[in-house]
């Protein structure tokens, strides 16, 4: 199949736009890869240093004849999703010695859970974790004694931030290992009924607690299709997992096959191998434009909108937000998993999973098919299945129809004709919308604004009883240079109770939303943000405001809004305790959220 139009004309511009930047970017990373690893030329005392530890394999180190493969962990065991990384060094240990080589844990990175800190002042150094864990990426791979890396880390912010310090090292092969998603549980909407009621007062907290632990029961990642989950896709169809290798569950024979697969595969993949293929040739331009079309296929998070440009520029790349709405509109919606429909991320790898959408965008011209991956030239190869016989790991052709057409559909048969996400402009900024799970009846809100500038407030007030016929919820000062951007998620349940009593809601921040956020029509990340005199400063009460995903509009209906004056609030006690106090540096270097609301410029 031929690549569709748009497809192509996107790719075109981003190749355009950046080509400058990309150069610069493959100019160092040229010369990084004609250096080589230092160790060769360290001194003895340098060496012993970095061998001591290294027990049996201290004499392949000596020697200077074997790959070294570094490990980047975002290990700890209060993450789900990250407690099996426990056993993954002594695993990645004896496959590199398997075939000659060696591994050394490079580095740890932190890795926090955007579960545990929602709603709470943890989550205002979420955001800022990504950069956080691109420079201790940097710090870990530093020592320069490393072939290849393998890169342990699933969740919210952690892959992105991975990714970004994986391309300060672009030179080097990079693979990233998974540990997969829990075991079915609790289904999400029962949960999501739960916590509603909840809200309302009409179930007690020890009911919402037996809920929620029955939902999030065990190791791996949660199961509806958040941020966590989208990233797993991403690294499938930007080309650094092994084929099928997002969604095994932790703790099976085929997961610890396809780590210890993963991690030969770095090594033979480096400039001792075979293979030599780096990071910098697999992330181009059109592996950016295939994990664009993967989130809009999926309904995937919206966090995404500001985590792959960031990735994309760490790399010279430049993406904006009309790159993601024009694919949108011309990609189809091939998934309903939670919270775009009822089923988790477990039923929807059953029913065909990422191998069988693959193999659908690529026969409508939707995808690339000759970019670089792990697994060799060409996106096929993400067609097919990971499979042991005989205790040994093979692919094997995947399913070429869904298994359930209520999870997972064929590209002329979508739930829908356009992706999950919406970009919304006016005269209030720019903002992202992810309209996979706004019901068509609820894309359109024209109503009265009520403004707060924090959470609580919006908390405080549906409590009293003051959120009352249609209503757009405003929540401003939420930005990355304000208070480190946080997710809004908390107010799920309550924007779903005014929803469900027949109110037209919607909400407005130039905060985020959880990857989990879904059918409350949300216009998120508004650039420019309040605390840079963006327009959102200047809305009032009761001003008429109109959120409409159909038409990508967010606009202010009043004569006036220019000429007032912008809204302050004192911000200081977002700025210190739970760690805030440690991030001043930060919020005063981040940039907006259209450029990514990173730390990091090109």
């Amino acid at each position: 199949m031929a690549l569709q139009k748009t497809i192509k004309t996107v790719t075109d511009r981003i190749v355009a736009r950046s080509a400058d930047t990309r150069q610069e970017y493959l100019d160092r990373m040229d010369a990084a890869a004609k250096r080589g690893p230092a160790r060769g030329h360290l001194s003895c005392s340098n060496q012993a240093h970095a061998f001591a530890g290294a027990g049996v394999d201290q004499s392949a180190l000596a020697n200077g004849n074997a790959g070294n493969l570094g490990i980047v962990t975002a290990y700890n065991d209060m993450l789900s999703a990250h407690q099996p990384f426990e056993t993954y060094p002594a695993m990645i240990r004896d496959a590199a010695r398997e075939i000659g080589g060696t591994a050394q844990v490079a580095g740890g990175v932190p890795a926090m859970c955007d579960g545990v800190t929602q709603g709470e002042a943890g989550m205002e150094l979420s955001l800022f974790s990504r950069d956080v864990i691109a420079l201790a990426t940097g710090v870990a791979l530093s020592h320069n004694t490393f072939d290849a890396a393998v890169f342990l880390g699933v969740c919210d912010k952690i892959v992105p931030g991975l990714v970004i310090g994986a391309q300060a090292f672009g030179h080097l092969p990079a693979v990233f290992l998974p540990a997969g998603p829990m075991t079915s549980g609790l289904a999400n909407d029962e949960k999501a009924k739960v916590r509603q009621k909840f809200a309302a007062g009409e179930v007690g907290r020890d009911a919402l607690m037996a809920a929620e632990m029955a939902a999030y029961h065990g190791p791996g990642t949660c199961t509806f299709y958040g941020t966590a989950n989208t990233n797993q896709m991403l690294m499938e169809f930007m080309g650094l997992h092994l084929p099928g290798a997002s969604f095994v569950t932790p703790n099976t024979d085929l997961r610890s096959a396809l780590t210890r697969s993963g991690a030969q595969r770095a090594l033979s993949l480096s400039a001792l191998g075979d293979s030599y293929t780096p990071v910098c040739q697999i992330l181009d331009e059109r592996a950016f434009v295939n994990g664009i079309v993967g989130l809009n296929a999926t309904g995937g998070s919206t966090n995404l909108l500001i985590h792959l440009v960031a990735m994309a520029r760490a790399g010279g790349i430049i993406l904006d937000w009309q790159d993601f709405s024009d694919l949108s509109d011309i990609t189809p919606l091939l998934a309903r998993v939670y919270p775009n429909g009822l089923a988790d991320v477990n039923h929807f790898h059953a029913a065909g999973g990422l191998g069988f959408m693959i193999g659908e965008l690529l026969a409508a011209g939707l995808l690339h098919p000759d970019t670089q991956t792990v697994a060799g030239q060409g996106l096929e190869n993400y067609t097919r299945d990971p499979k042991l016989v005989d205790g040994n790991l093979h692919w094997a052709d995947g399913p070429t129809e869904s298994l359930n057409d209520k999870i997972l559909r064929a590209h002329d048969r979508a739930f829908q004709p356009t992706g999950g996400l919406k970009r919304l402009s006016g005269n209030v900024g720019t903002s992202v919308m992810k309209v996979s799970a706004v019901a068509p009846e609820h894309r359109i809100v024209e109503a009265p604004a009520r403004v707060f500038h924090d959470q609580d407030a919006v908390k405080a007030a549906f409590k009293a009883g003051e959120l009352n016929g249609d209503i757009v919820v405003v929540v401003r000062f939420q930005g990355p240079r304000a208070n480190g951007m946080p997710e809004l998620h908390s107010l799920t349940p309550i924007l779903s109770i005014l929803q469900g009593r027949g109110q037209k809601v919607a909400l407005v921040t130039d905060g985020r939303m959880s990857g989990a956020s879904g059918k409350i029509p949300s216009a998120i990340h508004v650039s420019p943000e309040a605390l840079d005199g963006g327009p959102i400063a200047k809305l009032r009460d009761g001003d008429l405001v109109r959120v409409d995903a159909e038409q990508g509009v967010l606009e202010a209906l009043v004569d006036d809004l220019d000429s007032r004056s912008s809204a302050t609030v004192d911000l200081s006690g977002a700025h210190a305790g739970t760690g805030r106090e440690l991030f001043s540096a930060f919020r005063n270097a981040v940039g907006p959220a259209t450029r990514g609301a990173s730390i990091f410029e090109v």
